[in-house]
């Protein structure tokens, strides 16, 4: 399973990817791993290795290259911007398409954390990606810069079936805010699957951060992404002849 770092250049800077390969022939499935608070770090790279354990070609964009590294995380996710961060997953999609070992017509989207915002956000702004997954993503109804529409209000726009994971014990997102999402999905006719965990609360897959993780809606929630991805991302030979 090669894993390797990849450099892109969007609007004239370099961003890094990280991305790992399945063992095998290609070309296979991919999917775009978000980052969360702590950018592409132990948690995300390991992320995008399971995924390529796991049959899919996965890659992690440095959604913070144009921000300075000596900047606390915090302050760094403050300084992002949503119409720049679709500008970096177009490109992220982009290479993945010209890709070798990508199968350019099977590409899915997962995060944690902000990432999960992003997903949602990508999901209803790139119509490439046949399977969506967030794990609590919060702040969904809140836009990121100035002169922007939040996801939310985007969730007209989502052009694939979703998958959401919450920690019941979270409050961003909160379990009114899933009650919201769900029915705002519904409203638009849009397929979602919902995952609520017990005793979980933000966060609950970070393995590296032991005040946060709960192995059992870790070990419970993988599986299911797992699944979703391998119900939606089947090869383009597999796709019905008008797609």
């Amino acid at each position: 399973m090669p894993s390797f770092t990849e450099t892109l250049k969007v609007d004239e800077q370099d961003m890094t990817l990280y991305m790992s390969l399945p063992s095998g022939s290609g070309p296979s499935p991919a999917v775009v791993v978000i980052q969360h608070l702590g950018g592409v770090d132990t948690f995300v790279r390991t992320m995008v290795d399971r995924l390529a354990v796991a049959g899919y070609a996965a890659a992690a964009p440095d959604l913070y290259h144009r921000l300075g590294e000596d900047m606390e995380p915090a302050m760094r996710r403050q300084q992002l911007r949503d119409p720049e961060i679709i500008t970096d997953l177009n490109a992220t999609v982009d290479f993945l398409r010209h890709h070798p070992e990508v199968d350019r017509e099977c590409l899915g989207i997962t995060g944690f954390c902000m990432g999960g915002r992003v997903v949602y956000l990508m999901a209803a702004n790139n119509p490439h990606f046949r399977a969506a997954v967030a794990y609590y993503g919060g702040n969904i109804m809140v836009p990121w810069g100035e002169g922007v529409e939040a996801p939310f209000a985007r969730t007209g726009e989502l052009g694939c079936p979703l998958m959401f994971h919450f920690g019941e014990k979270d409050s961003n997102p909160s379990q009114d805010d899933m009650r919201k999402l769900g029915a705002e999905l519904t409203r638009y006719g849009k397929e979602h699957e919902f995952h609520t965990y017990p005793d979980a609360g933000h966060a609950f897959m970070d393995f590296t951060n032991p005040q946060r993780y709960q192995e059992a809606a870790a070990m419970a929630s993988w599986p299911r992404t797992l699944d979703f991805f391998a119900r939606h991302l089947s090869t383009s030979s597999e796709l019905p002849q008008n797609q």
